[in-house]
């Protein structure tokens, strides 16, 4: 399982490179699988479409039964909402399986923002492909009442474009209308854009599966341009 961070050939691990170079297979969604066209000479490509995950896991767990190394590629990082625990699941034991870790939207967001992540968060999908929208409410509220930043990921789709107010309307039972938002679109893929806004206006600006939403907290501030979440140190 390999990470291949949010999409720039600067934010892929040393480690995640050598382990595509070594792997005689290379298993992906298409698109990943284009990030890295030019590291796939001499390799066997499988690629499986969008909700083809399960299909994916199986091809990559026959190869590697099959005595292949095999290398699946996930963006950002395989055990965040990636493919490793489906991978482990289809393995069940059979296989030694490596998890190479890469750097997720949440990391790159903010890296974007300036330093939101400063203190303690959560990472909040607002797909509801794989978890019902009744249990992503629930983990929105906790979240909100604990006063977490939270990340948004997946915050809206065609298929899905209420997601994301009823979300903001969840935080605005919890924090000021003033709270900081940021908004970064395509983090680290060359056409990044970063939005700061608040709770207020969030909605004004292009949020869509490419964007990377960050809340803040009761002690979020915007300083200087940069979106900082206090560790709690005394200045």
């Amino acid at each position: 399982m390999v990470g291949l961070g949010p999409g720039n050939r600067e934010s892929i691990t040393p480690e995640a490179l050598g382990a595509i170079k070594e792997a005689q297979v290379v298993v992906g969604y298409p698109t990943y699988l284009d990030l890295i066209e030019d590291l796939m000479a001499g390799k066997e490509r499988v690629a499986t479409p969008m909700r083809g995950e399960l299909e994916r896991a199986r091809q990559a767990v026959a190869l590697a039964v099959a005595g292949k190394k095999v290398a699946v590629v996930s963006s950002g990082d395989p055990g965040i909402y990636g493919m490793a625990g489906l991978i482990l699941e289809v393995a069940g034991g059979e296989i030694p399986v490596q998890v190479v870790p890469g750097v997720t939207a949440a990391s790159a967001a903010a890296a974007a923002l300036g330093a939101p992540l400063m203190n303690d968060f959560a990472v909040i999908s607002l797909s509801d492909l794989l978890t019902p929208w009744e249990i992503m409410i629930r983990r929105l509220e906790a979240a909100a009442q604990g006063d977490f930043v939270i990340v948004l990921y997946n915050p809206r789709s065609h298929g899905r474009p209420d997601h994301i107010k009823r979300a903001r309307e969840i935080f605005l039972r919890h924090r000021s209308s003033q709270t900081p938002v940021g908004i970064v679109r395509c983090a680290r893929r060359g056409l990044e854009e970063k939005i700061l806004t608040d709770l207020e206006n969030m909605l004004h600006y292009e949020i869509d599966m490419l964007t990377t939403v960050v809340i803040g907290n009761s002690q979020t501030r915007v300083m200087g341009g940069e979106m900082v979440t206090p560790r709690g140190y005394r200045l």
